[in-house]
This record gives C-alpha cells, structure tokens and sequence, in this order.
C-alpha cells in the first residue's frame, strides 16, 4: 500500500474491484457527459435542428481527452460544475461550442449519467451474484447427503444436511438477484425534460412541435442504451430509484452477513471453515488460531451497506416539488459506496464458498452425541410394535433423557440414553435393536431431495438467466 497523507477509501485501496471502481470514476462520469451532449446533439440534427455533421464529429473526437484542470479552474469561477465542464469541452471543440447542451439543463448529464452508472454498476453485481450461487450449487449439491446436525435458536435439532443447509444461503442470494435483475431490466431514463420536466425549452427549439419533443426524448434514451424513459419528472428523476437500489444491495448484504455468520459459528463448532491458506496469521499474539476473519470482513462490511441504504430512502423522501439540492452532496457518497461495499462482499463471499472445508468426522461427533435424544421417536415407535404402552413407554423416556443429560452436562460423561432404555424392560428391545434403528440417513428426511429439486426449479434457472451477464473475473486488492 502507498504511502499518503491524504485519506484513502478502504473501499477503492483495499476491497473493491477495479471493474466497479471505474463506474463511479471521474474518466468514466465525465466521459459519459459527453457521450450525452454527443446524443443530445445527433438526436437533435435528426429532428431538424441547424446542427453540422462537422460539429457532432468534433465532438466525437473528443470524449476522453478531458483536461480536468481547465474544469477545475472553471468551475472555481463559475461554481457549477457542470457549466464548468461545457466550457472545457467547448475550449477543444471550438466548431461544436454554440451547440453544446442545446436545449438542456443540468440534470440532463448529471442525472442520466448517474442513471448509467447504476445500471453498469448492477450488471457487475449481478455477474458476481452469478459467479457466488453458481459455486455454491457445487457445494451443495456436493455436500447434499451429508448429515450434520440441524440447529434451531443455536440448540441442536433434527438433522439436516451439510447441502440442505447451503441452500438457505443461496435462497436468500436468488431474491436478491432476482429483485436485481428485474430492477436492472426495467430502470427507465430521464431522457430530456428539462428545468422543471415540462421540456418547456425543447419545445421552443422544436417551435411547438410537441411529437418532436417526445421524439427527442425517446431517441436519446435509446442512443445511451435505455429501452424505457420516465413518463413524467421534475427537473431530476424520481430519488425512488435510488432508494431501491440502495434497498436491493441492503438486501444482498442481510443475505451474505446471514451466510458469513454460519460459517462463522460453524468455525467455532469445527465442523465447517472457511479457506485458510498454509501461510495465513490467525492471530499475532496466539498462533494457534484459525480466525474466521474473511466471513468477519463480509458481516463488516455488510453492517456498513445495511446502514447507509437508509440514506438514499431519506433523502427521496426529502425531495420538494420539482426538485432541491439536498441529494447532491449525499448521492455522491452513498450511491457508489454502496455499489464498491456490495462487489467487495461478493467477492469475498465467493473465495469463501470456493474454499470451504467440510469435516465429516467432528460433524457425526456432535451427532452422535445427539442421536439419541432424536431418535427416542423411532425408538417409542419400535417398542410400541412389541407390545408396550404408548403413554407408559412415553413417560420412561422423559424420565431416562432427563438422566442421561444431567450425566452430560453435569459430570461431563458420555451420553448412555441408549443404553439406559436397552436395560430397560418395559421397551422389549435390546441394544442392537436399538442400533438398527439409528440409521442416520433415516434422519434427514428429503433434505438430500430437496437440494437437487432447488437446483432444477430455481438455480438453474436464474442462472441461465444471468448468463447474459457474463462472469466477472477481476479480484479485489485484498481479499
């Protein structure tokens, strides 16, 4: 890491990628205010405006030679940021100047822009969403008939599978990408509306003619790559959007927090760990340790995203009649820091999944100690067919589990329930009747089943769905 005296966002230097870095970069934003004068322009001459091939080819020429500061000398002077930028670009397309945001106002580039990086942001997410589930269908489906022991409210249940119980996580990850692509696949653009959204100076331009102006804004929203536009705005769009992207990512990171803190209890129990490489410090005081430090890194950082989805909610709600410019300031830290926290946690989560180790012999340990209060059940079941009484036997076992925990938990002696009711004459069953009937694959119920039935009705699905999206490759700094 380089040394500075300048604060550094973790979130750039450390955890996330270099993909969604460079959406909410400077290059990427201000190269994509251009491409919407460049639209705004094209679309412009093709409905009649006097505006020369010759000026939109300057203006083509010259999307990314931003000479940022020129822009920042500028927007001293005039503090507008925007303006600050129509001036830099008119100073290297002297031809294109007179032409340049015709008609348009601020939230014109601003706006659609922060529209575009959005859903270029989405996309990332979605990829690494993709590339997480796929993994995890491995391992579940890998792991789909080993028993573990199942947990409710941290005491241990009825059995499940070490599958099973990764398809809870993945549930959870297949909303999230669900709600994400849908919201993707329909995030509409501002298009051209102009001070207030009544597009008041397009139709002078147009001198009245209304279907031009409804053409204009249909055409420039397709040429930025948007199927729909917004019907009706202000002068910006709808702070909705943004507080239900910002809800969808919150989303991903309830899910992953709730999938890191399995594993991290699953650490503690030694019966499943994350990645752990030959090299790795656990701990510099004991050296001994296998800290759970990448699943703590993504409930961190999941903690940050559920918080600062608020924000964006607030501020939608804060918004006054046509607009105010209260969400500036605050969309520029909230909507990008939510995107880089949220690509960070994914690819952690996926090195986690790719390199999670399973011990199946600590796993039967800790069912074998508890079997047989589970299987007392099958047991009342198998001794009633000999010829006892259902209440009686009933009775027996609470009085014989009663006694067999208290050995357990008070004297720190193995649990002898099985024996205990094998001595016992009222069941008519002896030990190896008993041990026939502890079959623990008996136990699971349809849980190896049900693994393969979700990955047919729902993964694989959602993921040839994904597709589209391709799969995101580049790592974060520090994993």
């Amino acid at each position: 890491m380089a040394h500075t005296d300048s604060y550094v966002n973790p979130l750039i230097e450390r955890y996330a990628s270099q993909a969604i870095s460079y959406v909410f970069s400077p290059d990427f934003k201000f190269s994509t205010w251009r491409k919407l004068w460049v639209a705004l322009a094209t679309c412009e001459q093709e409905l009649g405006l006097p505006i020369t091939t010759e000026q939109i080819e300057e203006l083509k020429a010259h999307i990314s030679d931003i000479d940022y500061a020129a822009a920042n000398a500028y927007e001293k002077k005039t503090r507008h940021d925007v303006m600050a930028h129509v001036l830099t670009y008119g100073d290297v397309c002297p031809l294109a100047k007179p032409i340049i945001h015709l008609g348009a106002t601020s939230a014109y580039v601003g706006d659609n822009t922060d529209l575009i990086q959005i859903k270029e942001g989405s996309k990332i997410i979605l990829q690494r969403l993709r590339k997480l589930i796929h993994t995890l269908r491995d391992f579940a489906l890998r792991e789909q008939s080993t028993a573990t022991l199942g947990f409710t409210h941290f005491q241990s249940a009825q059995l499940v599978t070490v599958g099973k119980r990764a398809t809870l996580w993945m549930l959870e990850l297949c909303l999230d990408a669900q709600a994400l692509l849908s919201y993707t696949e329909t995030l509409p653009f501002l298009g051209v509306k102009g001070t207030t959204g009544t597009q008041a100076s397009f139709l002078s331009l147009f001198n009245g003619d209304h279907e031009k102006v409804k053409k204009l804004d249909s055409l420039t929203s397709h040429a930025m790559g948007f199927d729909t536009v917004l019907p009706v705005a202000g002068q910006t769009y709808t702070r909705k959007l943004d507080a239900q992207i910002a809800a969808i990512l919150s989303g991903v990171a309830q899910s992953l927090h709730k999938m890191a803190n399995d594993i991290r209890l699953l650490a503690h129990l030694k019966e499943i760990e994350e990645p752990f490489e030959k090299d790795q410090i656990g701990s510099s005081a004991m050296a001994y340790k296998r800290n759970p430090m990448r699943s703590e890194r993504i409930t961190a950082l999941s903690r940050f995203v559920i918080t600062l989805s608020v924000s964006p909610a607030l501020t939608a709600a804060e918004q006054w009649f046509e607009r105010t410019l209260d969400d500036s300031a605050n969309k520029r830290l909230a909507i990008p820091e939510l995107f880089l926290a949220t690509d960070a946690m994914l690819i952690i989560a996926e090195n986690v999944a790719h390199g999670l180790v399973v011990y199946p012999e600590v796993i039967k340990r800790h069912i074998n100690a508890e079997l047989p209060f589970m299987a007392t059940e099958n047991i009342l079941m198998g001794a009633v067919k000999n010829g006892g009484d259902r209440q009686e036997l009933h009775e027996l076992i609470r009085v014989h589990s009663q006694e067999a925990a208290m050995q357990v938990k008070q004297f720190g002696r193995e649990n002898d329930l099985l024996d205990r009711i094998a001595s016992d004459p009222a069941f008519h069953m002896t030990r190896a009747d008993i041990d026939a009937i502890l079959n623990i694959s008996d136990f699971v119920g349809r849980a190896p089943m049900q693994v393969v039935e979700f990955m047919k009705s729902t993964v694989d699905p959602l993921l040839e769905r994904l597709l589209p999206f391709g799969t995101a490759t580049d790592v974060a700094l520090t994993v």
